[in-house]
């Protein structure tokens, strides 16, 4: 029966009788390839083997004895005994015959393995080798990305930026386009109506941004002195001298640091101009992003190939759509918190209160970290101008706007937009920030969701092979998409199948196996 059931199953093709050779991490350990569960023997299997290596065992040893016994009787009563050889024959073949109980063919403790433990030991940690070789080639393929992108910088810079100022105007592009405006004009119009109202704002709120800094000065002039009157008196008693000595070693600091100090003021001169060289290949990526942004996905399919190209036709789809609801619902999210901290500030007498709002607005676009600054610059202005207690009411009011972004605006408007935990969108700023500066704050939070939503997508074609889910449990944001999500599934369908035919005939091979 046992060799009927391997015959059939080698016939019908079962997946632990076919080797795909070993992988990367097998080689480097020099070690056998680690099957998969479905290529180990069968526990059934081992015990049918071992019960008929027992009665081959037996009936030699029965065949031995019985052969002996005849000849000695042979010899002693000679061919007159034949007919009771012959019985005592029968007798000793019913007795061979006779069934045992499975109980006594199988002692407990004398039971061998199913599986020798160094094999499964050694199993085990090929496994866990396979995936640290896995992960250090992981590692080292970031590096290699992360110095490949860091000399890229420049022009890889110009075409993020691009990409999110495509997202908050192409809303506004579309609109035009139904009103049957050309489409080079409705781009057109809508850079030079963004870039207006962007220049607009900063042109009403420079005049009295410079009168009030002005004014700023002088009062933080006087809070100096205050504070240096407050320090010469008790109960810390300094004395004026020791002022003239810290400021005399500041200024011979500045004066030993002055090559630095003009070494960086030229960088900064030379950032200038990369700044403005940067803007002006960012308008130009917009203009033909908003202008021909539909071509490009049909021509990655053309060079990628349908299989690969229905792929990242989805993926790409979904990040377009992550990034959009991000950007859209950050800035909506932004100018709330901006209206209502600036009109407090205007309120509370604060001076530069246009100013701070519209830094309220951009620092918005950095979550968790660009609040914080914020906030902070507006309770030190306030503090500087109108001393502790309307700094102190500038606090209130800023920590009152936050608790209303954080329980009201994120749960309902972000939530849709954007599912990153608060620790990733936290550790992507950090990085971002300590990597690219300012420029990386700001990107690292887009940058974090759309590397979300390619891991997400990897684990919806997981769960489609794996038959978790279906298509129609999954929602996606292209045809491209949902046909590759229908073929996957047919595909998972066609190995069910093939398994329970297998498990099926295996069943029946052993019935018949009893049978006969």
């Amino acid at each position: 029966m046992h060799n009927s059931r391997m015959t059939s199953r080698k016939n019908q093709g079962d997946p632990r009788d076919h080797v795909n050779g070993r992988d990367l991490a097998d080689l480097i350990a020099g070690s056998d390839r680690l099957d998969p569960q479905t290529q180990l023997p069968l526990p059934e299997d081992q015990i049918v083997s071992m019960k008929e290596e027992k009665d081959q065992r037996t009936q030699a040893e029965t065949h031995g004895n019985n052969e002996e016994i005849l000849e000695a009787h042979h010899d002693t009563h000679g061919p007159d005994a034949q007919s009771s050889d012959e019985s005592h024959t029968d007798e000793s073949d019913k007795t061979s015959t006779t069934p045992i109980n499975e109980s006594q063919e199988i002692d407990k403790d004398l039971r061998p393995e199913l599986r020798d433990r160094a094999e499964v030991i050694g199993s085990s940690v090929r496994w866990f080798t396979g995936w640290c070789v896995r992960f250090i080639i992981l590692i080292g393929a970031a590096y290699l990305a992360a110095l490949a992108f860091g000399k890229l910088w420049a022009g890889v810079l110009p075409v993020l930026l691009s990409l999110i100022v495509c997202t908050m105007l192409w809303p506004v592009v579309r609109t035009l386009r139904n009103l049957r405006v050309p489409n080079a004009l409705a781009v057109f119009t809508t850079i030079l109506g963004f870039f207006a109202v962007v220049i607009g704002v900063f042109w009403a709120i420079a005049p009295s941004a410079v009168d009030q800094s002005r004014t700023l000065i002088n009062q933080a002039t006087d809070g100096v002195q205050k504070v240096q009157e407050w320090l010469q008196g008790p109960p810390l008693n300094l004395q004026e001298s020791q002022f003239n000595e810290g400021l005399e070693k500041a200024t011979q600091w500045l004066e030993e640091r002055a090559g630095e100090i003009t070494s960086q003021l030229a960088a900064a001169g030379s950032a200038t101009v990369s700044a403005m060289a940067t803007l002006l290949v960012m308008l130009v990526l917009t203009f033909f992003f908003l202008k021909d942004g539909e071509k490009f996905l049909p021509m990655i399919r053309r060079v990628t190939g349908r299989r690969v190209g229905w792929h990242l036709t989805e993926v790409l789809t979904r990040c377009w759509n992550t990034l959009g609801g991000f950007i859209r619902t950050q800035a909506i999210v932004s100018f709330i918190d901006a209206f209502f901290i600036g009109l407090g500030l205007v309120i509370l007498n604060v001076p530069l209160a246009g100013v701070l709002a519209v830094l309220t607005f951009f620092a918005g676009f950095i979550p968790i970290v660009g609040a914080i600054t914020a906030g902070a610059l507006s309770v030190l202005i306030a503090l500087v101008a109108n001393g502790l207690t309307n700094a102190l009411l500038v606090l209130a009011l800023i920590i009152l706007v936050q608790q209303l972004e954080s329980n009201v605006l994120q749960p309902v408007l972000q939530s849709r937009a954007m599912n990153v935990h608060p620790v990733v969108i936290l550790l992507a700023v950090t990085i971002g920030s300590t990597l690219f500066g300012i420029v990386g704050a700001f990107l690292a939070v887009p940058v974090a969701a759309m590397i979300m939503v390619v891991l997400r997508y990897m684990g919806d074609l997981t769960d489609l092979a794996t038959g978790e889910r279906t298509a129609q449990d999954i929602d996606f944001a292209t045809t491209a998409g949902s046909l590759t999500a229908e073929r996957s599934e047919q595909n998972t369908q066609r190995w069910l199948d093939l398994r329970k035919n297998i498990l099926n005939n295996q069943i029946l091979n052993q019935l018949r196996g009893n049978d006969k």
